[in-house]
């Protein structure tokens, strides 16, 4: 089981939540909003109407540090990784720390500075075999696309994806107003959805014995944004029972301070660097990579 490259899907959610953070701005802190009778279905309301924004949004505008903790078990295999990113600037330089928590010497760490044509990456020693030095470097061509593609958040999007399809179904929960004038939401989320935003993925023998009962079952998903309506916050986990199995996944998102430059890596010397220069290097690397993952 891995984290999957960038994709093209853009998990919509969050550029509508000013209309929830506004119609909620006077409720007493920890009470549903409006109350607890209509709390799902005002939630369903509010979003369904803006589900398809996230993009506006997620512009690679604000300057932040985040950690993102993922955990997945399907019966006796397991992934568990931490991401930690930082973005900081305008136009922005991004770092993201793929490390697992299984295997120490298991990490990959982009870095693209700002402006740069290139984007870098720094192999651990799982993945030494791939370069003959620590890093590589590739042609950077994620310039005109939008947060979603950025190793730092993309995760976020597909979980907000998978809250977003739940919503669609009804499963909106509650809002709550929070003492700081923002807002919590839960939600439950099937597993359906979680499979088909490609949270995880899953290598196809696991697919293949997740059978349809289970998919139907539900996580539960809570969702924290600022009094401006800016996400801090989201979890997305639980466990699920069926034909035999049992699945268990936790993914927790939080923001984590505010970055400086001493956050940020030096640009790798050169003579450190494995160029990827085209498509075709950059395809066999991740290929390779994936026959790695895949062992």
């Amino acid at each position: 089981m891995t984290a999957s490259r960038p994709r093209t899907r853009t998990a919509a959610l969050l550029a509508g939540v000013m209309l929830l953070v506004s119609a909620c701005s006077s409720a007493k802190a920890g009470t549903p909003v409006p109350n607890g009778a209509e709390a799902a279905a005002y939630v369903s309301a509010k979003f369904s109407a803006t589900l398809d924004k996230l993009g506006d949004r997620f512009n690679g505008v604000d300057s932040r540090k985040s950690v993102l903790d993922t955990f997945a078990r399907f019966d006796n295999r397991k992934i568990n990784s931490t991401v930690t990113a930082v973005q900081l600037g305008r136009p922005p330089a991004r770092l993201a720390k793929n490390h697992s928590n299984l295997d120490s010497n298991e990490y990959l760490d982009s870095y693209h500075p700002a402006n740069s044509p290139v984007e870098y990456l720094l192999l651990g020693p799982v993945y030494a075999s791939l370069a003959p030095t620590h890093w590589v470097s590739m042609p950077y061509t994620a310039g005109d696309l939008n947060e979603c593609f950025w190793a730092g958040t993309q995760d976020v999007c597909k979980m907000l994806g998978a809250v977003s399809d739940s919503v669609d179904q009804g499963r909106a929960k509650t809002a709550s107003s929070k003492a700081d004038g923002g807002v919590e939401l839960t939600a439950d989320v099937t597993l359906d959805a979680y499979l088909t935003n490609r949270v995880v993925v899953f290598p196809q023998d696991i697919l293949d014995q997740i059978g349809a009962d289970m998919k139907t079952k539900t996580l539960q998903a809570r969702i924290v944004l600022d009094p401006a309506g800016k996400l801090t916050e989201i979890e997305l986990g639980g466990t699920i029972s069926g034909g035999g199995h049992e699945l268990e996944l936790r993914s927790h998102y939080r923001l984590d301070g505010t970055p400086t430059e001493n956050d940020l890596p030096k640009i790798p010397d050169p003579s450190d660097v494995t160029v990827l220069a085209d498509s075709a290097a950059v395809s066999d690397f991740y290929a390779r990579m994936g026959e790695i993952q895949g062992r």
